[in-house]
């Protein structure tokens, strides 16, 4: 709970608002929600109990989540022409542009993904028949969001506000780092720099056996974990 205030700076006037979200308007009348915690992440028990929410047709979109750390702009351009199904590998050819660094545009990034995720994406793929130059999923990260939303609290999580979508990429650095992924292989593969990983991405290992058997099965044979 916080308590009443003003930010003079940016003009935004901040309300109370209970399971760690700030709400409140901004001073040309746009409402905001800011969460209080941003370094939640799923454990596995969690994640499977949110993935068993959502309806079949539904789940692909977080099982390339999941299985890839990519942000929602990089997945909702996925095209299936992307994939190297023999390898098997993907390439985000659209990924985030750093402004930082003076990038005009994001780097594309290919990194290798377990055989099983590459199987049921294929499937995926040839059930809708989806064309080779055509994006797999037709939505938006709005919609997706949504949905994050709905099955967190339609799977009982408390603390469902604390989620966004970038969230599962937070839990897909951290459960790679439970399995003994190098760091560098884990920035690589999620696009950042060390120092930025460990800021926003790292956090200390508090997963037990089980929670890394359930990684696994839900992973696959990513860098030949078994």
């Amino acid at each position: 709970m916080v308590n009443k205030g003003q930010d003079i700076q940016k003009g935004l006037t901040l309300s109370p608002v209970s399971i760690g979200l700030k709400v409140g308007t901004k001073s040309n009348g746009i409402k905001y929600s800011v969460r209080d915690d941003r370094s939640r992440y799923f454990f596995p028990e969690e994640w499977i109990k949110f993935f068993d929410t959502i309806k079949k047709e539904k789940q692909p979109v977080f099982d390339v989540a999941i299985n890839t750390g990519a942000r929602i702009d990089e997945i909702l351009h996925i095209k299936p022409e992307d994939f190297d199904w023999d390898r098997p590998t993907l390439t985000l050819r659209v990924t985030k542009r750093k402004a930082t660094k003076n990038e005009r545009m994001g780097k594309k990034r290919t990194f290798v993904i377990s055989t099983q995720f590459a199987r049921r994406i294929k499937k995926y793929v040839s059930d809708n028949n989806i064309k080779p130059e055509q994006i797999l999923f037709p939505i938006t990260s709005q919609a997706v969001s949504q949905m994050l939303k709905r099955n967190l609290q339609k799977a009982g999580f408390k603390d469902w506000q604390q989620f966004s979508l970038h969230n599962i990429r937070k839990t897909h650095g951290n459960w790679l780092k439970a399995l003994e992924i190098p760091a560098e292989e884990i920035c690589l593969r999620l696009g950042h720099d060390y120092n930025t990983y460990l800021r926003h991405y790292g956090s200390a290992t508090i997963f037990d056996r089980k929670d890394k058997q359930l990684m696994n099965k839900i992973l696959g044979d990513v860098y030949g974990i078994k």
